[in-house]
């Protein structure tokens, strides 16, 4: 293990006072976050919670025959695993990174004890818990009244707001178990968006051209969370910086 300096850039740490990031950073260990890196699979026992600097990870519903279809999405906004923040210890669903980044991850046999010396980052976690089920009530909604574009068109400007740039490396394949729907109808939603001049679609990349365009299509399928989160969250002007361990290899 090596250390070195930094400044949160994940929405959570960046928020906690500076004595309390002082207490919480020698605790943190700072990785490498690969795509389809598993953070937890269904039904194990959860080692860490993690607070993604840069990248996306999706928590995935997995039925009992393997199928799978996202329930949430998290980023530098958030965390991940939630329920150890409640004291459980098991994750009843799939925890993975989408779009590969970096972050810190906690081990979660001290998150009692820093929760208790440390006020702040608990109501941070509580607010971003409390969040995240509010996607996910989203998401559900979604799921059951909009079209696929409409679906789609939502993921993709969730994505944006999470990678922080125009370019995002997925596949349809990838696209439809997130969505839960069949690789042909995500091909044909990109048609649509691609039509309407809202992204640009390359085998494997999607680029966004105009977000104003495709919030307006994706109509009341995307927003409600988001106006939540900054209800929540307010803005920062910096992050105080400290000292993380730094895994080797």
């Amino acid at each position: 293990m090596s250390h070195h300096s930094t400044t949160f850039h994940n929405q959570l740490l960046s928020q906690l006072p500076a004595e309390e990031a002082r207490i919480l950073a020698p605790h943190l260990e700072w990785v490498e976050l690969p795509r389809d890196f598993l953070i937890v699979g269904p039904g194990q026992d959860i080692a860490h919670i993690y607070f993604l600097e840069e990248g996306i990870g999706s928590i995935v519903a997995v039925s009992p025959e393997g199928q799978k279809a996202e329930a949430g999405m998290f980023g530098p906004e958030g965390f991940a695993p939630i329920p150890p923040t409640v004291g459980s210890t098991k994750s009843f669903h799939e925890v993975c990174i989408q779009s590969a980044g970096y972050g810190h991850r906690l081990d979660i046999r001290l998150l009692a004890g820093l929760m208790h010396v440390c006020p702040e980052l608990y109501q941070l976690l509580v607010k971003s818990s409390h969040n995240l089920a509010t996607q996910v009530s989203y998401t559900a909604l979604s799921n059951a009244i909009h079209q696929v574009n409409e679906r789609l068109a939502r993921w993709l400007l969730m994505c944006h707001d999470r990678i922080g740039q125009d370019e995002l490396t997925i596949t349809h394949d990838y696209i439809a178990l997130m969505l839960g729907v069949r690789r042909p109808s995500v091909t044909t939603a990109l048609h649509v968006l691609e039509g309407n001049r809202f992204l640009r679609n390359e085998r494997g990349r999607v680029f966004m051209r105009d977000r104003i365009a495709m919030e307006e299509f994706a109509k009341d399928a995307y927003g409600i969370p988001e106006d939540e989160h900054r209800l929540l969250f307010k803005p920062v002007a910096s992050s105080p910086s400290v000292t993380v361990l730094q895994r080797s290899g």
